[in-house]
């Protein structure tokens, strides 16, 4: 065991990007029950001026910023009389991250959240990625910055922070597979026809974790599960079939990891943010967390399913995109905002979210738009032109749904 007492003693300097979302709420609650180990050195939020100003004022932040470039004068207003710094616009979220924090929660979610990411990167930092687009849309370029700059790099999602966390168990040449668990989200055990036609408040009620509407229906379609499947292959350096996924209702086992001689490592815990939020704000030791205590004679038993891929095609889609590579993965990404925007519209059903994004996905590779991706701007311009393509193709997918 380690000796946690010069770690306890040492205060870390922390930026919170995305400090007013489901991450961001969970991250700083943990920040308020170990006040004496951390330091806050930025917040950020997309358009929450009092969300942030009150956290920033709750927690002595160094600066604070809005993505909004309209609400400078508001936020301003809201931090009267104190010393907090402020700035609003993409180079100021920029600047909060490339701000001297030791540990940098990355949850900006989209691909705003890629370049506050590199840039607390390529200074080196503590990462705590909570932003899927980071690796799904950038995986390659990121990681590579992120070694080059001698940057770590700590997966907040729990499936991935459950990965990590048994993947030490064993040797990379000992590796045989990982396993990504999946709740199944509320359409597990629906049929197709029905599945096509669910509304949106179905979508929205998750059986086990509390989220944001557009990863709750993410989770609904699988796509969700896709994304991390993408995650895992640039995060851990896996090949497509080095990552299974598999259904797990009760949400229990986030992650496991098999090895040569057959062990099979998992990571359990109850459904709860703040666990792998707190085992990165502690890494490399662990601080307590406020999670409710496993209790699995409570639960008394834990089942598994295979992914049926023909009712969730949107996780095929994932390991079609990763194999096909050269930007794949940002156009399933991108293609899969624009149609969850649309679900939320009413523009088009559920099931049409999948056939969008497979649709959006057929078309750039049979223009010919494949190409490697080299730096943010390479992958944000992937972003736009495949966001672009799947309204284009909106409308048709609409018609063959009605």
């Amino acid at each position: 065991m380690r000796n946690n007492k010069a770690a306890a003693s040492a205060v870390r300097s922390v930026t919170v990007l995305g400090a007013t979302g489901s991450i961001g709420d969970s991250t700083m609650d943990l920040l308020r029950a170990s006040r004496d180990r951390y330091q806050v050195e930025a917040l950020t939020a997309n358009t929450n001026v009092e969300g942030l100003a009150k956290l920033a004022r709750e927690f002595g932040a160094r600066f604070a910023a809005v993505a909004d470039p309209d609400r400078l004068g508001e936020l301003k207003d809201a931090l009267a009389g104190t010393r907090i710094e402020c700035g609003a616009g993409e180079g100021a979220i920029i600047e909060a991250a490339a701000r001297p924090a030791d540990w940098v929660m990355a949850a900006v979610s989209g691909a705003a959240g890629l370049k506050p990411a590199l840039a607390a990167v390529d200074r080196g930092a503590t990462v705590a990625l909570a932003n899927k687009e980071c690796l799904v849309c950038a995986g390659d370029f990121f990681m590579q910055r992120a070694l080059k700059a001698g940057a770590c790099i700590l997966p907040a999602d729990s499936e991935h922070n459950a990965l990590f966390q048994a993947l030490g168990s064993g040797n990379r040449e000992e590796l045989v597979r990982v396993i990504i668990t999946a709740s199944g989200g509320p359409f597990r055990t629906w049929a197709v026809a029905d599945i096509e036609q669910a509304t949106l408040a179905q979508a929205l009620k998750h059986p086990n974790w509390s989220m944001g509407q557009k990863i709750t229906i993410d989770s609904a379609s699988m796509m969700n599960k896709g994304l991390e499947v993408i995650e895992a292959s640039y995060l851990f350096a896996l090949a497509p079939d080095e990552i299974d996924v598999l259904v797990h209702p009760q949400s229990i086992i986030h992650g496991m990891v098999e090895f040569s001689d057959r062990s099979v490592v998992a990571q359990l815990g109850a459904p709860d943010m703040r666990t792998p939020i707190a085992h990165c704000l502690g890494w490399p030791d662990r601080i307590v967390g406020p999670a409710a205590k496993l209790d699995l004679a409570r639960i008394g038993q834990l089942t598994f399913e295979a992914p049926d891929f023909d009712r969730f095609p949107a996780l095929r889609l994932a390991y079609d995109s990763l194999r096909t590579g050269r930007g794949a993965t940002t156009v399933y990404n991108a293609a899969n905002e624009v149609a969850v925007a649309a679900f939320i519209g009413g523009k088009i059903r559920f099931g049409a979210i999948a056939r969008l994004v497979e649709a959006t996905l057929n078309d750039w590779i049979r223009s010919g738009n494949l190409a490697p991706l080299s730096s943010a701007d390479d992958a944000i311009s992937v972003d736009h032109a495949a966001r672009n393509k799947a309204a284009s193709l909106l409308p048709q997918i609409a018609l063959k749904a009605s």
